[in-house]
């Protein structure tokens, strides 16, 4: 899709590319010693990984709140707190859960538990009995004009619908390209199915993109393990609070056999959903769903760290910009400890230098039009549920926002090896020395008047910058905190150097960051936020393109 480009932006990158601007305020305060002091503690073994939900997290959470206090940064949680709380969930499996169907034959199945389906996390507990209908994807997105649900067929129905989502492999897709749409996870297709009537839902395995699993039963364990995992499975405790019909997981070859009564296979039918537009829904004439979900759901609470620099402008002061990171990693186990300096240390310390440099400036009498946001995300690693959990309950109104620059691991050089696996994904081979200067953009093409005002701000730095992986299969676009606003509509970008063979391993650690490169990466971020807060127009979103 072409990438629509105000002639805002084009302004910006014509004067920006050709002299730079005046540099912010008191940017020379941001100094790689300063963040290298950070990132020693905030890194340290004593942090022990700074897991969600562990007394070192906390203690993270406290320290970014202490240096927000000493720098005089005005408190922007609920009722002068610098905190801004919210609810995380987690799920184990209750005792009830039953799943018997009726196929066209007819004949009676009464399936196992753990072998032939279970339960999601987020379904509700309670009994669904009804008729089957396929719904292909599950999907409706009015945005698209795309819509598994037209008709009436559904309402009072148990649904079976593919996991995923049309065009996955298709860079053209509308739904974002390569990259996994929010419109494809299956708590969404819950609660889609939900309005419009249906009373349960069954997920599958869409076949016809993806291999079905060649052990179910494995995948069952995996899913619901039988001892906790040292790492949980968290989600947003108003979604899951927002599900109410019984939700689960079904194996190939039970819907193989639900299905007959079509005519067709499952294959076929996962083929027939691959539509520009949707798929009507299709009953299954002579299939009857009787399913009782028991999911026990758990309450933990969790905060993200939020404080404000008032802007000067009567009308602009009410319009905010956001500097943000995360200050969650991966905790530690018995035999090591998931350091997480780079991820996502390096852009925290970058946010707490950035907010002294605005705190200075603020002292010299020189503050800007709109008010900073400088928001530490807590419990990133778990899905960017600290982001989701202020755009669920925003502090400022989002239509109100300007523009977030957001900052997770900024302190390596790419490295992707040859033969890297999974982790690297749809990535290519490049050594970290043919990064030495590089950082990439993330969401350039979703907001390219914000993309030029990066530009611009690096015209006096001198950052090799590149915007790349906006539509690539390794779904970076939608692996950190600006993801969950840019589905709201906020324009926001990613300011990222890149993976490496440490990321997420017990050798990321403060040693190997590169601090002279992360001081001009968070001399950028100041510049290009102090652009946004002090001049007259505010960036827009493109119509959502996907083109790389």
């Amino acid at each position: 899709m072409r990438t629509l480009v105000s002639s805002f932006a084009v302004v910006l990158v014509a004067t920006g590319t050709a002299g730079g601007q005046e540099p912010a305020p008191r940017i020379e305060s941001i100094q790689a010693r300063d963040l290298r002091a950070d990132l020693f503690f905030l890194a340290g073994d004593g942090m022990r990984g700074r897991l969600t939900n562990t007394p070192e997290n906390r203690l993270a959470a406290d320290f970014v709140k202490s240096r927000f206090e000493r720098l005089g940064l005005a408190p922007a949680g609920p009722a002068g707190s610098y905190y801004h709380a919210y609810n995380l969930m987690t799920a184990t499996l209750g005792a009830e859960n039953r799943l018997t169907v009726t196929t066209a034959d007819p004949v009676e199945l009464r399936l196992v538990t753990g072998q032939d389906y279970y339960p999601a996390r987020f379904s509700a507990s309670g009994r669904a009995a009804g008729s089957l209908v396929f719904a292909g994807f599950g999907i409706t997105s009015p945005s698209l004009g795309y819509d598994d649900y037209r008709g009436e067929q559904v309402k009072g129905s148990v649904l079976l619908v593919l996991n995923h989502e049309p065009g996955e492999s298709d860079p053209q897709s509308p739904f974002d390209g390569v990259v996994t749409a929010q419109a494809a996870s299956p708590l969404e297709k819950a609660l889609a199915a939900q309005a419009r009537g249906a009373i349960g839902i069954l997920f599958v395995a869409d076949v016809h993109n993806h291999a079905g699993p060649d052990d179910f039963e494995a995948e069952a364990r995996n899913y619901w393990p039988a001892e906790p995992p040292r790492i949980g499975q968290f989600t947003i405790a108003a979604w899951m609070e927002r599900v109410r019909i019984p939700a689960a997981q079904v194996s190939p070859a039970l819907a193989e056999i639900l299905l007959r009564g079509t005519g067709r296979t499952l294959a076929q039918l996962a083929q027939a959903a691959e539509t520009p537009r949707g798929l009507t829904p299709i009953p299954v004439p002579g299939a009857r769903v009787d399913l009782t979900a028991s999911v026990n759901r758990h309450i933990v609470p969790d905060r993200n760290v939020l404080a404000l620099i008032e802007g000067t402008d009567a009308r602009l002061r009410e319009e905010w910009v956001i500097v943000s990171a995360h200050f969650d990693h991966n905790g530690a186990s018995q035999e090591q400890t998931f350091n997480g300096a780079d991820d996502d240390g390096s852009g925290t310390v970058g946010l707490l230098e950035i907010a002294e440099a605005y705190a200075l400036a603020a002292q010299d009498g020189r503050r800007p039009r709109r008010s900073v946001l400088f928001a530490a995300w807590n419990s990133e690693e778990r899905g960017l549920l600290g982001a989701w959990g202020y755009v669920e309950a925003p502090r400022h109104p989002l239509e109100r926002t300007v523009g977030v620059l957001n900052m997770d691991m900024i302190g390596r050089n790419e490295e992707v090896p040859v033969g890297g696996g999974a982790r690297f994904r749809g990535l290519e081979f490049q050594t970290a020395e043919s990064n030495n200067n590089a950082v990439n953009i993330l969401g350039y093409s979703r907001t390219p008047d914000l993309w030029a005002v990066i530009q611009r701000a690096n015209a006096n730095i001198g950052l090799e910058l590149k915007p790349r992986y906006d539509n690539n299969a390794s779904n970076l676009l939608r692996r950190s905190d600006h993801w969950p606003f840019l589905q709201r509509g906020v324009p926001g970008v990613w300011v990222h150097t890149g993976l490496h063979p440490d990321y997420h391993t017990q050798y990321d650690r403060p040693e190997k960051i590169n601090y002279e490169k992360m001081e001009k990466i968070a001399r950028l971020v100041y510049q290009a936020s102090w652009t946004l807060a002090t001049q007259d127009g505010r960036p827009g979103m493109a119509a959502r393109p996907v083109s790389p």
